[in-house]
């Protein structure tokens, strides 16, 4: 038995890294009995059943450490959001919905702002100086003049990433070109993949010489928070947390409460307005369908 990586599924056959090899294989019919679905990213246990054909049998599955729906992957632990300054216009919403999946889901979330080279004004700053007190990595990226291409593939170093973003703020131009110069020479790989080519795509992991894994998929340009509580939101907001416990209510949700230490830190520009603003209205929203969900899920039960 051998470990591995699965980096493709199609058409009920699963490609599994193990080793130096390519190994195309089939899930024992166990796994459906559990209703459990392979997953690209799933670490598995292998039966190399041909070792010159490269064929074997997924016999086990490990223990996830994240799975997201879309793209359909398991253990991702670095979700790169990008963003464009300008063509189309910043969709700052869905930026934060997915810095904050990334949050609810342990996975480690960097910003990317893309299309510098569009920004005369500089305005691409502005956008960094809202999310510097997130703590989280943000890379000023130019495909067009290949800035910051470097920092972002230091970045996938050892991880498995993804990325997402709106349509046309550059992800696939970013992606071919870190996988241009970054993709693992792997022989047979291609040959061995080549009959679902043509097919609907499906998420797949490309390995990146750094010694990383990128999900290559077209990804996608909405998104809805739907395992998220509206009384839960405040925890998933980083530069929120040095506050929480300094508010006069326990239960404060830092809108219409007296003596909030968050409402203060935004008065005083630690906190980001706009990303203040966007909190309370997607606290609203939560706090609309949160009760809804919650009956839909008592009567399927």
């Amino acid at each position: 038995m051998s470990t591995g990586i699965i980096i493709r599924g199609i058409g009920g056959f699963y490609y599994v890294k193990a080793g130096d090899g390519i190994y195309e294989c089939k899930a024992r019919g166990v796994f459906r009995k559990k209703d459990l679905i392979p997953l690209p990213g799933d670490r598995v246990v292998i039966t190399v059943i041909d070792e010159t054909k490269k064929t074997g049998s997924i016999d086990e599955i490990l223990e996830r450490d994240t799975q997201l729906v879309r793209p359909a992957v398991a253990n991702v632990d670095q979700l790169i959001a990008v963003i464009a300054v300008r063509s189309p216009s910043p969709d700052f919403m869905l930026l934060d919905k997915l810095l904050l999946t990334a949050e609810c889901k342990g996975i480690t979330p960097v910003v990317c702002i893309n299309k510098i080279d569009l920004d005369e004004k500089g305005e691409y700053r502005k956008i960094m100086e809202d999310y510097r007190t997130t703590g989280y990595r943000i890379i000023a990226v130019s495909s067009k003049l290949n800035v910051g291409l470097d920092e972002l593939r230091e970045a996938m170093r050892g991880h498995l990433t993804t990325f997402a973003g709106q349509s046309g703020v550059g992800k696939s131009t970013i992606l071919n070109n870190i996988m241009r110069s970054s993709i693992m020479k792997t022989g047979d790989i291609s040959e061995k993949i080549e009959r679902g080519k043509h097919t609907t795509r499906h998420a797949e992991l490309v390995e990146l010489d750094s010694g990383g894994f990128v999900v290559d998929t077209p990804g996608f340009s909405s998104y809805e928070l739907t395992d998220i509580r509206h009384d839960k939101l405040q925890y998933l907001y980083p530069e929120f947390s040095q506050y929480l416990d300094k508010c006069r209510f326990t239960t404060c949700s830092h809108i219409n409460e007296p003596e909030c230490s968050v409402k203060d830190a935004v008065e005083k520009g630690a906190i980001s307005r706009e990303r203040y603003k966007r909190y309370v209205q997607l606290y609203s929203e939560l706090k609309m369908i949160n009760p809804y969900r919650d009956k839909v899920k008592k009567q399927k039960r």
